[in-house]
């Protein structure tokens, strides 16, 4: 059996116990002076913390042999393509599976849909936001390709968020700084930044610091804007039905 999968194993489990252990010791400290919660509760607690630390441990492990790996290998390849105009329909492909395999964004749209009541569905905002990640993408495959600069993506792009607060609810708003949070989680940050660090590398005259990275930035800001325009169009809705409703009862009115 080939065990060299687990090189370095010791070690990532050491770094996600060290990051645990704050959790568990403040959970203690609230059981003996506040919760005093049964055993049987603390036993499943006490699981789930297990399960947890094993959880992201192996997969931790599974990032450094794997993710960042293939993804910087797709990259170069990718990038050494003569039909560079392909890495635009294949950057919104994998930025929009990406968000929609995304464990934080899961539980981000079950959370919205159970809280709104199933006002906010959940497929609505998974694809609301799966759409936004992956014309992010494209964007950051079009400043790697044209070398533009960073600042010419995000200072505008937060400029147009901050005038779409204005016109969104504030659920909506906070739903979407929520999103631009979550939308950076472990299938952005390794396997599609790998890969655009990839692209980078083989790119004639780009710079893998310099290139290779800010496509995150892009990623948490296009929840922002996908979320507050959808806002923005359900409460146009809302007003047309409202309408809608006023005219009916004028008329009904009007008849009696």
């Amino acid at each position: 059996m080939n065990l060299h999968i687990f090189e370095g194993f010791g070690a990532t489990m050491e770094e996600v116990a060290i990051a645990l252990l704050p959790l568990l010791l403040l959970f203690f400290v609230f059981q003996i002076f506040f919760l005093r919660l049964p055993k049987r509760k603390l036993l499943d607690i006490g699981v789930g913390f297990l399960l947890t630390f094993f959880g992201l441990s192996f997969f931790l492990q599974g990032v450094h042999i794997g993710f960042l790996p293939v993804g910087e290998l797709m990259g170069e390849r990718l990038g050494a393509m003569d039909h560079k105009w392909l890495l635009l329909p294949i950057g919104f492909f994998l930025g929009f599976f990406a968000i929609y395999a995304e464990p934080a964004v899961s539980v981000l749209i079950h959370q919205v849909d159970k809280a709104s009541g199933g006002y906010i569905p959940e497929k609505v905002l998974l694809y609301t936001l799966s759409i936004g990640v992956g014309l992010a993408i494209v964007l950051a495959m079009i400043r790697i390709l044209l070398g533009i600069s960073l600042w010419y993506f995000v200072l505008p792009g937060y400029i147009i968020a901050l005038i779409l607060v204005r016109f969104s609810s504030k659920t909506f708003t906070s739903i979407a700084f929520d999103s631009g949070g979550v939308a950076t989680g472990p299938m952005t940050a390794t396997f599609i930044l790998a890969m655009f660090v990839g692209i980078a590398s083989v790119t004639e005259g780009r710079d893998p610091l310099l290139d290779g990275f800010g496509m995150v930035a892009l990623v948490a800001l296009a929840p922002i804007l996908s979320v507050l325009t959808l806002g923005i169009l359900f409460q146009r809705k809302e007003k047309a039905q409202d309408g809608k409703s006023k005219e009916r009862a004028k008329t009904a009115h009007h008849d009696r």
